[in-house]
């Protein structure tokens, strides 16, 4: 089984393949409508447990905001949010009847360094992510839209958390006030200032957004499956982080069945997911060049993005055409 453990235990580096848990078979006979009801509420009230135990921790770091406090207490945030993670992947064994056909996970390092990419499609993804990674490698931080800081609940787990909110703002609001891009490199560069206190996995969805055909229309972008690729936010958590990234790890996510939207996923109605991990070094010569100022990095750090970008678009296409 794929399903997270506290340790991790043997299995083929090449591949980890599996189907559906038994126990998912026991709501599988209710209409989709109602298994998505009582999804939603096993999440809500998994949410209501967690979130408040985390705020009472998170609450002394904030009135002690000294190092070695945030030293002792992070790693207790993160315990508490990995635990409403593994509650969550028991809710999907209950209601998910779908196959998992999963490659490249094993041998991870639950206490290393990662930057993690993947191509975006669902929020699914996220709950994907998180159920196949937690506790394989740290905890997963994700760059959050500043919108999402007023999320019910969720809002305040995230800034609990310390997961970074940008402010994202369009290339022709950017030409009109260049400090604002400033403002942003100042703000992803002081959350991967405090990531680089524990262990942590920076996440990363280099489209920016979820995939659509009307966005890829709209973008004329080059890649069948995917959007294109923007490598500002990647490539400065690379230059704050780059002596403790140990790897990057390029995650490819694929529904054959199509991309389940967040209701759909909880109504159990995705049958098949099939991903793939793989690990690639850092590339140091580019992490610890200066792609804010330098013209001729920015062109070396896009094409490197690029080339990735080439090889997930092919991988996707074989993916999708496995039977």
């Amino acid at each position: 089984s794929c399903w997270p453990a506290r340790r991790r235990r043997p299995v083929d580096p090449s591949k980890i393949a599996t189907s559906p848990a038994p126990a998912s078979l026991m709501l599988s006979f209710l209409p989709a409508p109602l298994i998505g009801l009582i999804a939603s509420l096993l999440l809500g009230l998994n949410s209501l447990f967690w979130v408040p135990i985390l705020l009472l921790v998170a609450m002394l770091k904030l009135i002690l905001p000294f190092q070695a406090v945030r030293r002792r207490l992070d790693p207790i945030l993160v315990r508490i949010a990995e635990a409403w993670i593994v509650c969550n992947s028991g809710w999907m064994a209950l209601t998910q009847n779908a196959t998992w056909d999963v490659q490249g996970i094993a041998g991870l390092d639950a206490g290393g360094w990662y930057l993690v990419n993947c191509n975006h499609q669902t929020w699914a993804d996220i709950l994907v992510l998180q159920h196949l990674l937690t506790r394989r490698i740290p905890l997963l931080k994700f760059f959050l839209k500043r919108q999402l800081l007023w999320v019910p609940v969720m809002g305040l787990a995230w800034w609990a958390l310390d997961f970074p909110f940008m402010r994202r703002h369009s290339e022709d609001v950017l030409s009109r006030h260049p400090e604002l891009r400033a403002k942003d490199q100042a703000a992803t560069r002081l959350a991967c200032e405090k990531f680089a206190l524990i262990p942590t996995s920076v996440m990363n969805f280099c489209e920016g957004t979820r995939f659509t055909a009307l966005k890829h229309q709209r973008q004329q972008s080059p890649y069948r499956h995917l959007l294109k690729p923007k490598a500002g936010g990647i490539a400065l958590a690379m230059n704050v982080m780059a002596d403790k990234f140990q790897a990057i790890l390029d995650v490819t996510i694929v529904y054959p069945d199509g991309a389940p939207d967040f209701w759909e996923f909880l109504c159990g109605r995705m049958k098949r997911v099939r991903v793939r991990v793989q690990t690639l070094p850092v590339p140091t010569e580019l992490a610890r060049a200066d792609y804010a100022r330098d013209p001729a990095v920015r062109e070396a750090f896009q094409q490197w993005l690029q080339r990735i970008w080439q090889d997930k678009d092919r991988q996707i296409t074989d993916l999708l055409d496995a039977r």
